[in-house]
């Protein structure tokens, strides 16, 4: 037996209730070059050796070298 999940109900557009929606500006996606310095969430502290623009970054990381595809949410530029 299937248990029954209702859905969220939409607020009406002129709802006092309905929360107003933050404005974000769109982000730009990080931009890497050679010899910056990055951190990931796994493999930790690492230097960019490679940059293939829009595809992905080869990371050195100390013990390895790891090729990240980009963007990745796990990569921070430092």
């Amino acid at each position: 037996m299937s248990s029954y999940r209702a859905l969220p109900r939409r607020p009406l557009p002129d709802s006092p209730f309905k929360a107003a929606e933050p404005a974000v500006p769109p982000s730009e996606p990080e931009r890497y070059s050679v010899n910056d310095k990055v951190t990931h969430d796994k493999y930790g502290l690492g230097t960019i050796i490679g940059v293939e623009e829009g595809v992905g970054v080869l990371v050195d990381f100390g013990s390895h070298k790891q090729r990240l595809r980009t963007p990745c949410a796990k990569l921070v530029k430092l």
